[in-house]
């Protein structure tokens, strides 16, 4: 007897003590962090937002905007990248999917569990007998108890491996999830600034008009003193500057709003204002045929292989079903001590140890019908990755025919702003000098500023097809690919 006691009680601290062990190995492994592509630009401090994310401002000084600091948009993609709260969200939730799997892969480990219980106890039986048989009353037992117990799953139908296969694939989905959500910021912040480069251009632009319809009304008015101009002239004149003006008003507005848009998208620190420091230029040449562009496409895209993640999650979800109607087996070891104080014994002891065999022969259909349903999941995520393949493949085709139009308009564009300068002078020239008209001037003026105009979309245009050509391939460096990029 005292021989079992001796096993028994050797395998519960055996199994206790590896379970410890065990416990600080996997403990020790650390969650490895995603780190987003590392930026070599600098980053004022005076740019990040405030580290409390429930910070409220209280005051008008809080949230009053600063004179606006010029960022080039290789740093504001690095600030998106640090501050942008999607990309915070996704990887919040990529650690909780982590400690999620961290939680699953403890049920490789034994479980071991104890309680103790000391009680003063008298049932109603024993009052009962105590009036029958001896008519008085006996004194409450005092009792301690106490168990200690190990168990392990030795066999779980494949419940076990299939949850902490299932959580992989959930951490891999959600690693995927922060890249796509890296590579979408990427573009919104791109195309956010080019928007605001616009609308830079487009004060410029305006600025422009302003000072030439100033310098158009001079002429009028000097015209008109000398005999040779008319009161008319001036009053048309004075009607393009106010336009032009009007025109500035509307454009300086929307420059203030592309900026707090960008502020915004950043997630800059309250009272920040930022301007476009990039001057407006040809990003650079995409190289790659159609073809290789689409192949690598297929080779890059996250969205992709996190279908293909959703698809074996169905597929270890299905396994965790049908395990439901089969069996399980387990193993356990208890020890157990006992002591009435009331008698004249000391504590007694015991133990257990054996296997436990659990098996739900009929559960009505569910783990079938659960199965069924994972089965659909499986479809639908096999049916979603043909559905975003052809998808890519579009975007792709559509960045490149894009990029392609706008690079021919870039060059007639250009040929068109010479033209109209010269065409602009020319006019001026023969106002002055008698042989033309008011009408002639004005109407320069304004194929200058549209040639002007055109030649800004035409630019921002090749580079918002370029970035999002960039975005269709996805995971595209100048260091890995500088044979397709310059």
């Amino acid at each position: 007897m005292f021989s079992a006691r001796f096993v028994v009680l050797t395998i519960v601290s055996a199994i206790f003590s590896s379970t410890q062990s065990l416990s600080a190995i996997a403990q020790s492994k650390p969650i490895s962090p995603t780190v987003s592509k590392s930026q070599t630009v600098q980053l004022p401090d005076s740019l990040n937002p405030s580290p409390n994310p429930l910070d409220l401002p209280t005051s008008p000084e809080q949230v009053r905007s600063q004179q606006a600091q010029p960022i080039t948009l290789q740093q504001a993609i690095a600030l998106a990248r640090k501050n942008n709260r999607d990309l915070q969200i996704a990887r919040q939730t990529l650690q909780r999917s982590q400690a999620a799997l961290r939680q699953v892969q403890a049920a490789q480990l034994p479980t071991l569990n104890t309680q103790a219980e000391i009680a003063n106890e008298r049932t109603a039986r024993e009052t009962l007998d105590d009036l029958k048989y001896l008519n008085e009353k006996s004194s409450p037992a005092n009792v301690l108890s106490g168990t200690i117990e190990v168990g392990y799953d030795i066999f779980t139908a494949g419940r076990r491996p299939a949850r902490i296969r299932s959580a992989q694939e959930q951490v891999r989905l959600e690693r995927l999830e922060v890249e796509r959500l890296s590579e979408q910021t990427r573009l919104d912040v791109t195309n956010t600034y080019y928007d605001l480069q616009e609308t830079d251009e487009q004060v410029r632009i305006s600025q422009a008009a302003v000072t030439n319809a100033r310098r158009s009304l001079q002429d009028a008015i000097s015209l008109e003193e000398g005999g040779l101009g008319t009161g008319f002239d001036v009053v048309r004149a004075r009607v393009q500057l106010g336009n032009a003006e009007q025109e500035l008003i509307d454009a300086q507005s929307q420059q203030d709003i592309a900026r707090r848009r960008l502020v915004e998208l950043l997630s800059l620190s309250e009272t920040v204002d930022v301007s476009a420091a990039d001057p407006v230029r040809q990003a650079g040449r995409w190289t790659l045929s159609l073809e290789d562009s689409i192949l690598l496409a297929y080779k890059n895209r996250v969205e992709l292989q996190q279908q293909l993640a959703q698809r074996r999650i169905a597929q270890q979800q299905r396994r965790i079903a049908l395990a439901g109607v089969r069996p399980q087996v387990s193993l356990f070891a208890n020890y157990q001590i006992l002591d009435d104080f009331n008698d004249e014994f000391s504590f007694k002891d015991g133990y257990a140890a054996g296997a436990r065999l659990r098996w739900n022969f009929f559960d009505a259909g569910t783990a079938r019908f659960g199965a069924a349903q994972e089965d659909a999941n499986r479809a639908i995520a096999e049916t979603r990755f043909a559905q975003t393949r052809n998808q890519i493949r579009f975007q792709v085709e559509q960045g490149y025919k894009n990029l392609q139009a706008n690079a021919r308009s870039i060059q007639t564009a250009t040929a068109a702003l010479q033209q109209a300068q010269e065409g602009l002078e020319i006019a001026r020239v023969r106002f002055q000098g008698g042989a033309g008209t008011q009408l002639d001037v004005i109407a320069a003026e304004n194929d200058l500023t549209r040639a002007d105009v055109n030649r800004l979309n035409a630019i921002l245009n090749y580079n918002r097809a370029l970035a999002t050509l960039q975005r269709a391939v996805s995971n595209f460096s100048k260091s890995k690919s500088t044979n397709s990029f310059e």
